[in-house]
C-alpha cells in the first residue's frame, strides 16, 4: 500500500511537470541583425595614358613610439648560460662486457613428466626445440622444460615474446648451467 502511494505520487508529479512544460510558451529568440554591405559609389573611369602618382605619406610618429618594445629583462638565473657552455662526455660500453655463459629459457617446472612433455609439445608447435630435464632436490624431482642455449639474450627475449603471444607463459631467461 505504501509503495503504491509513492508510485502514484511520482506519476502525478511527472504528469504535472509535462503539462507545465507544454503549456508555457517557448522562449523567443531575437534574430541577429545582419551587417549591411555598403558599396562605395564609383565614378566612371576614363581611359587615359597619363601616369598617376600618389603622394607618399610618412607614418605618424605616435605609431612609431608604440611599436617599440620594452627592454629585455635581466635573467635571474645563471643556469641558462652554464648549459650553453656545458660539455658532456659519454663513455661507450666496450664489446668486452659480453657474458661468457650462454642463456637458456625455462618455460615451466612440473612434478610429473607427462605435464612437462605436454608443455614441450606446445612449444614444438610454435617451431622451437625444447628439452625436459629432471632435477632432484629437497622437495623431490622436478621436470623443467628448457629452450636454448642462446648466445645473446635478445634472441631469447624474441622467442619468449613469440611464446607469450601463443599463450605459453611464463618463461624465464637464465644463464646456462
Amino acid at each position: 500500500m505504501k509503495w503504491g502511494l509513492i508510485a502514484l505520487t511520482l506519476v502525478g508529479a511527472l504528469g504535472y511537470g509535462l503539462y507545465f512544460l507544454s503549456s508555457s510558451p517557448a522562449p523567443v529568440t531575437q534574430p541577429t541583425p545582419k551587417a549591411e554591405v555598403v558599396k562605395p559609389q564609383s565614378k566612371p573611369v576614363k581611359k587615359t595614358t597619363e601616369k598617376v602618382t600618389q603622394p607618399v605619406v610618412p607614418p605618424p610618429s605616435k605609431a612609431k613610439e608604440t611599436s617599440t618594445l620594452p627592454p629585455k629583462p635581466e635573467e635571474k638565473w645563471r643556469y641558462i648560460e652554464e648549459l650553453k657552455n656545458k660539455e658532456i662526455q659519454i663513455e661507450a660500453k666496450k664489446a668486452d662486457d659480453k657474458p661468457t655463459k650462454p642463456y637458456l629459457m625455462q618455460c615451466g617446472a612440473y612434478r610429473s613428466q607427462d605435464q612437462a612433455e605436454q608443455r614441450k609439445a606446445m612449444i614444438a608447435f610454435q617451431g622451437l626445440d625444447s628439452q625436459v630435464k629432471a632435477s632432484a632436490g629437497e622437495k623431490g624431482t622436478w621436470y623443467r622444460v628448457i629452450i636454448g642455449p642462446y648466445p645473446k639474450k635478445r634472441q631469447a627475449e624474441n622467442d619468449r615474446n613469440m611464446l607469450k603471444r601463443a599463450g605459453i607463459a611464463p618463461c624465464a631467461i637464465w644463464f646456462w648451467e
